[in-house]
């Protein structure tokens, strides 16, 4: 496999050395990186802009520029530098998320938005020719949390959602219609009732939730909302002056039906496909996490649920069966080898085949600490996570790490992909792991 690495903000850690760095990554593999947020760290918790963007561009989308702000010049040519180098070894360079994007021109004309955030993704590639993709994170994501988690929850429509759905002709008071009545039927779940529908497919879901009209619209409008920015930021990079890959991070296939994030649309629209394999437990957007605060609340609006019943809904609802759990408890208990033979194998292999590409379909991979405050994943399971993956077919990653690779992250990384790092103290150190001098005040060891 080919691992690409993302280099996160703040920048500052990565803006020295990085000659070094980039030898010890080639080295072990690496012919890519993804940067971003494209922001400096300032004083006082602010941030810098890393380029001036040109206000011609602006001008010629017929949008408002963003106000100008404080720069950092030094660090601006030092960042500059950093992408020449990996341009020079031929590394695939993309940015993560689009920084000052433009005004919005009337609803009528663009409800989504779209035209200023074009005229930013043709600034950046002005500013850095370097540049061969653009990373937007969850696009066209919907809710997919029935808790009230991480700013949100799925049955609710959330302002800035009310006037969307408003521009789009969507009848929202249906919405709403349709979002209570699913919200009352899923308080109202009795364990016979789940144990009788639960295991007979999506035909008998529709009786499980007794869903309505009202509620088939809501559902609908989701996803056709969500397919409409896709296809809007389709037409956005379609017109840049030179070609520039649009590039997507969704959730994990599993949760698609939630999220409205359809692979197949995505790969027809999106140049490069990044199913994010975030499988922690707690923090957000890990798969065990999620699934657990399904159960929970389930359980909370149906007393007489038992954990078993509330893992049969999410089995039913969400498809998702974990090898190895049937309590809460056990989600707690790490994972098991089945867990990746049958779980991270089966979302890759879904992936796979329904953008249809393995060259543009790259998992987007991390361990759950940081910034998704999750339990953090061992390197045993990354070990995993990447063979089982590789097995299904998988050919592209991109690592996060979090903050910094780690000395066995790294090993991992390298046995899949590279030459296998050895340890050196007078080399190149993964910055996560502690090194072998730290605990002994400075001193080196003599001649032995």
């Amino acid at each position: 496999m080919i691992p690409w690495i993302f280099l996160h903000d703040p920048f500052e850690p990565w803006l020295t050395g990085y000659r070094r760095l980039f030898d010890a990554w080639h080295d072990g593999g690496v012919r890519g990186i993804a940067v971003g947020y494209l922001r400096f760290t300032g004083d006082g918790g602010t941030f810098l802009r890393t380029f001036a963007p040109d206000h011609r561009v602006f001008a010629d989308y017929g949008v408002a520029p963003p106000p100008d702000g404080p720069r950092d010049l030094a660090r601006e040519k030092q960042l500059n530098a950093l992408l020449d180098d990996a341009a020079a070894r031929g590394w695939h360079i993309l940015v993560f998320d689009v920084p000052l994007r433009g005004g919005d021109r009337p609803p009528a004309e663009d409800p989504y938005g779209a035209v200023g955030t074009g005229a930013a993704v043709q600034a950046l590639i002005r500013a850095y020719p370097q540049v061969h993709g653009v990373i937007f994170d969850g696009p066209g994501e919907r809710h997919y949390e029935l808790a009230f988690h991480h700013g949100g929850e799925l049955l609710e429509i959330r302002p800035h959602e009310r006037l969307l759905y408003g521009n789009l002709g969507f009848n929202l008071d249906r919405m709403e219609r349709g979002i209570t009545h699913l919200r009352e039927r899923l308080h109202r779940l009795r364990p016979g009732q789940v144990r009788f529908w639960a295991p007979g497919g999506a035909l008998a879901g529709l009786h499980l939730l007794d869903l309505t009209e009202d509620a088939l619209y809501w559902l609908r409008a989701r996803r056709q909302t969500s397919l409409g920015w896709m296809a809007a930021m389709r037409a956005q990079f379609d017109r840049l002056d030179r070609r520039i890959e649009l590039c997507g991070i969704p959730r994990t296939p599993a949760f698609s039906s939630l999220t409205c994030q359809d692979y197949e649309e995505m790969g027809r629209l999106f140049d490069l496909v990044f199913p994010k394999h975030y499988f922690w437990h707690r923090g957000f957007d890990g798969l065990y996490g999620t699934v657990a605060r399904w159960v929970q609340v389930l359980q909370a609006w149906n007393p007489g649920l038992s954990e078993a019943d509330g893992f049969a809904c999410v089995r039913h609802l969400l498809g998702i069966e974990l090898p190895g759990v049937s309590s809460l408890l056990d989600l707690d208990l790490g994972f098991p080898d089945a867990f990746f033979d049958t779980v991270v194998a089966g979302e890759t292999r879904r992936a796979l085949e329904a953008v249809g590409d393995p060259e543009r379909t790259v998992a987007w991979v991390s361990t759950g600490r940081k910034p998704h405050s999750g339990d953090a994943m061992t390197s045993g399971d990354l070990f995993r996570l990447l063979d089982a993956s590789a097995r299904a077919g998988l050919q592209r990653f991109l690592f996060h790490p979090d903050p910094d690779l780690g000395v066995a992250e790294w090993r991992v990384i390298t046995h899949f992909c590279g030459s296998l790092y050895q340890e050196n103290l007078d080399g190149y150190w993964p910055g996560d792991t502690p090194r072998l001098d730290s605990f002994s005040g400075g001193r080196r060891p003599g001649d032995r």
